[in-house]
């Protein structure tokens, strides 16, 4: 395919995937959508993968929210998660590996502050980014 068009593969590099669009609902876990929904029209804002999830939300490369199995996880100052988890809102999210990360929080319910959540940890992110890659 990519020899009809006149572009030529450097050998031993497999294809590269394209990116997720901004438009492609499908891939979204609908439990997700409405979070994605809400960064549709920011061009900062990108759909990726990770962790098996194809719900997985990065500003500028940088991850800061996602839907993983069958939770929405969020990164947000260790202070914030930690208030969380006192709550009994959230947990500590565990990417599988036994080590618990304490700035991700993990909810398996009240949707209704995921929207809330993802904006709070998408402000999080974007400024730590910025401090990390000033102009």
């Amino acid at each position: 395919d990519a020899m009809k068009k006149g572009k030529v593969r450097k050998p031993g590099r497999a294809p590269r995937r394209p990116r997720a669009q901004r438009g492609e609902e499908a891939t979204i876990d609908p439990a997700f959508a409405p979070v994605a929904a809400a960064f549709a029209k920011d061009r900062d804002v990108a759909l990726g993968r990770m962790f098996s999830s194809s719900s997985v939300l990065n500003v500028r490369g940088k991850i800061f929210a996602m839907f993983v199995k069958g939770k929405f996880v969020a990164k947000l100052p260790r202070e914030r998660v930690d208030g969380l988890v006192r709550a009994g809102t959230g947990a500590y999210f565990d990417p599988g590996h036994g080590r618990l990360m304490k700035e991700w929080v993990a909810l398996s319910s009240a949707r209704a502050s995921w929207v809330a959540l993802a904006k709070e940890a998408h402000a999080f992110v974007k400024a730590r980014r910025s401090m990390e890659h000033p102009g």
